[in-house]
Parts: C-alpha cells; sequence; structure tokens
C-alpha cells in the first residue's frame, strides 16, 4: 500500500492551503463596497416612441457607477486605483436590506422617468399631464408608531381623510397636528388602499410626526406614448440624459449633430437639474465610451456647500477636474437646468 510520506503531506497540506488563500483573495466576500466607473449607454435603446424613432448619428448616453461588494483582491485594486473608492455597507444601502435598498433605488429610477417625460413634452409643447399620487415611503423608523403597518414602497394617499398635491403639503399638515394626536393614514400597499390609525410622534424637529422618509410619487401621461425600459440601472441621476432623449425623439430636432453625448443629473418637473453621486467615475465612464461632451450640474459653491460635497468639490468642480486628469479632451458643460442642455446644444 501506497504511502506519503512527512514530507509529502507536508506539500500537499501546503498546496491545500495556498488555494484556499487564492481562492479567498479573489471571492472572499469583506463588508466593504468597491465604487468604480461603470458605463456610458446609448439612450437609444431605453427609448421607445412609435412612429418618432431616433435615427440620427450620435447618441445620448447616460452613465453609471459600478457597485460591488468587495473581495480582497477588488479592495487592494481600489486602494492602488483613485478614481475607485471603498464604501461601508451603511454608506451605500442606509442600512437597508439588499432587497429594500433594491425597491428604493427602482423607485427612484421610474420616478426620474416619468419627470424626464414631463419635462420634455412640456418644452415640446406636447399634450402631457402629472398626476400626484401621495407620497412614496422610503424608510420607516423603527420607533414609529405605524411601523408594523407602513413599509418601504408603499404610498401616503391621504391624512384624516385630505389629499394634498405636494410632499410639502402633507408634511406641513402633520405639523399642524399635536404630538401624540391620532392621525388616520390612508395608503396603498402591492396595489390596495389600506388604512390604519396612530398616534402621530415627536420628530428630532420637535414637531408632528408619522416617522417616514419620503418623497414624491407621480404618474405622467403623455401623447404619443412614450416608454422607457432603464434595465438595470437604478436611481435618479439618469433623469438630464433621458428629457434629452425623449425631447429629440418627440420633436425630432437633430441636436447632437453626430457627437457621443453623456451626462448625468436629476431633473424635476421645473426641468431643474440637481447634483448626484459618483460624477467623477461616471465621467471616466464616458470617457471609454467615446463621448466628447459631458453634462454635468452646476450649483454655485459656496463654504457650507463644499463641507458637505463629495471630496469638498461641487458636481461641476469635481467633473472638470477628473476630465483634466481622465479625459482632456472632453467638453464639461455646467447646467442648472433642462433649457441650459437644449440651449447648448442648440449654440455648439
Amino acid at each position: 500500500m501506497w504511502k506519503l510520506t512527512r514530507h509529502q503531506w507536508r506539500q500537499v497540506i501546503g498546496t491545500l492551503i495556498l488555494a484556499i488563500a487564492v481562492l479567498a483573495f479573489f471571492f472572499m466576500p469583506l463588508p466593504k463596497y468597491i465604487e468604480g466607473p461603470g458605463e456610458a449607454n446609448d439612450l437609444k435603446t431605453f427609448v421607445k416612441m412609435p412612429g418618432h424613432s431616433d435615427t440620427d448619428k450620435g447618441k445620448y448616453m447616460i452613465t453609471s457607477v459600478a457597485l460591488a461588494q468587495a473581495r480582497p483582491a477588488t479592495y487592494l485594486y481600489a486602494k492602488m486605483n483613485a478614481i475607485y473608492s471603498i464604501e461601508s455597507v451603511d454608506a451605500v444601502t442606509g442600512g437597508q436590506s439588499n432587497a429594500t435598498y433594491d425597491k428604493v433605488q427602482d423607485f427612484y429610477m421610474q420616478s426620474a422617468i416619468n419627470e424626464s417625460i414631463y419635462t420634455a413634452y412640456k418644452a415640446a409643447k406636447k399634450p402631457v399631464t402629472r398626476n400626484y399620487l401621495g407620497i412614496y415611503v422610503l424608510s420607516v423608523d423603527q420607533k414609529s408608531p405605524f411601523a408594523k403597518q407602513l413599509q418601504v414602497g408603499d404610498t401616503v394617499t391621504k391624512v384624516n381623510g385630505h389629499h394634498f398635491n405636494s410632499m410639502i403639503g402633507y408634511q406641513q399638515y402633520i405639523q399642524r397636528q399635536k404630538v401624540g394626536a391620532k392621525a388616520t393614514i390612508t395608503y396603498r400597499h402591492d396595489g390596495k388602499t389600506r388604512s390604519v390609525t396612530k398616534k402621530l410622534m415627536r420628530l428630532p424637529t420637535k414637531k408632528a410626526g408619522i416617522g417616514i422618509t419620503l418623497t414624491d410619487n407621480v404618474k405622467v401621461t403623455a401623447k404619443p406614448k412614450v416608454t422607457v425600459d432603464a434595465g438595470n440601472i437604478g436611481g435618479p441621476s439618469g433623469g438630464l440624459m433621458f428629457s434629452l432623449q425623449i425631447y429629440t425623439q418627440v420633436t425630432g430636432q437633430n441636436l447632437r449633430h453626430g457627437k457621443k453625448i453623456a451626462g448625468t443629473g436629476t431633473i424635476d418637473a421645473n426641468g431643474d437639474v440637481g447634483e448626484i453621486g459618483g460624477i467623477d467615475k461616471k465621467i471616466v465612464a464616458a470617457k471609454r465610451a467615446g463621448a466628447t461632451v459631458f453634462f454635468a450640474p452646476y450649483v454655485k459653491p459656496s463654504k457650507l456647500l463644499l463641507k458637505y460635497e463629495e471630496h469638498h468639490m461641487t458636481n461641476y468642480q469635481l467633473a472638470k477636474a477628473t476630465a483634466k486628469k481622465y479625459a482632456p479632451n472632453m467638453k464639461v458643460v455646467p447646467v442648472k437646468s433642462f433649457n441650459d442642455a437644449v440651449h447648448y446644444l442648440q449654440t455648439h
């Protein structure tokens, strides 16, 4: 019977340990996330408008940030590459479960699409309506009296029988009530209308509240009909670029003139562009995809604002600095609104 010598056993064990170490280096999950440049996708493939296809050369591109759970190998790579960042789980998910986080990101994307359609059709003077459904529940405080009923993804439609046409309307009405006063919340959950009556809690502001983080939930209807499928991209940052793609198709205008144009920024019902996260990584993604123009949200910098900004720079400042290093031939264009972006395209 063949037997291994002590030396051979050591070699086998050493090889196994080395194999396990290599596997762990590349595949063992760490309690961190790695953020880096994602993709820059052609919006022609996202927006469908029968009878109004986009056949002009060039493209509008929606840029994204790649997010993945860290492994020792990717953690080390991120440490050695400035364009990548290492984030805590809570910083990425806000302490929510993966399923809840995905639900919120999907809502943000659908909301961005709705506001993009409204902005583009309004600018094109095409029939469009914006119906305010209520306040979308983004998170629920564990101490909230409504915590066992309200869930992330629900939409509050009435408070004490009152429906308002803005998030501010709901907030102001609730804050006028007394802490501890009973309030009946009517809400939609999985397509069904429900109601619950509980006492209002005291918020950190010392005013009465439900104990939820919220945002607006709207439904937009437009003619001609348009559908937008963002696939697995989530979040609100594609609003501006969706608006430009939809506007181009509904008007038939050729604003790109063959250029590859990328960008980022939220959009609201007034067409105002808002700041987002990870713009440095989106600049690199756009460069890799061949973009020569990049629209970046612009806000006037101040000491207080810069204190809380990513890398202590506004979106536009960070985009400019990143382009100078990684994409020196890319034109970074500051925009405050959808109209700013259209005006730039019309005049350049």
